[in-house]
């Protein structure tokens, strides 16, 4: 699975608790690959099962207890394993495509709204790519000062920034089209 396997790298790097996951989850890689609180929870639960990850009480002071996870010597050669094993190509589940799919009896005006309001979230989106992700890749890459992993980063980052780059292309091209579709007839009876 890709989030025990995500897990298990940023363990790799340090050992974590389920909440410093979380955040380095949202700073790294949440522009390909988001995760919940309660899914990395559930994973953490499955490393430790196959044995692939340990987790250490620390106590503090005035707060709770620390349960921060260790990757484990059989964790890594799974990592590493899986990290040299082609992956299959994910099929594609994108909900606003369904709409549109399915708006014959909406209005040009009503799908177009729906397009546009998906493009302005695609640019807030892109801004957020081009900002905050990768000021959080130099200011990690520079933290560890590996210029290797800096560069995996960054490749990684450029994808999701073309990704949204073709969206905003394919929305402006798809927007003028809605907006000449053929009139809407009523629905017949089916």
């Amino acid at each position: 699975m890709p989030l025990q396997h995500a897990i298990l790298a940023f363990l790799d790097f340090q050992p974590m608790s389920g909440y410093d996951l979380k955040k380095i989850f949202d700073v790294s890689v949440a522009h390909f690959w988001s995760a919940t609180q309660s899914h990395i929870y559930k994973a953490l639960e499955g490393l430790e099962k196959e044995g692939w990850a340990e987790a250490q009480i620390i106590p503090q002071e005035n707060r709770p207890n620390r349960k921060e996870y260790h990757i484990t010597n059989a964790g890594r050669a799974e990592l590493r394993r899986w990290l040299t094993t082609p992956l299959p190509i994910d099929p594609v589940r994108e909900a606003s495509l369904i709409q549109i799919f399915f708006s014959h009896f909406s209005t040009n005006e009503e799908i177009a709204a729906l397009v546009e309001t998906r493009m302005q979230e695609t640019h807030a989106q892109l801004a957020l790519l081009r900002t905050a992700a990768q000021t959080a890749i130099d200011e990690n890459a520079q933290r560890i000062g590996v210029e290797r992993a800096r560069q995996l980063w960054q490749i990684t980052l450029d994808y999701g920034i073309a990704y949204y780059e073709f969206e905003l292309a394919w929305n402006e091209k798809t927007l003028e089209t809605i907006r000449n579709l053929p009139p809407l007839t009523p629905p017949q009876n089916l």
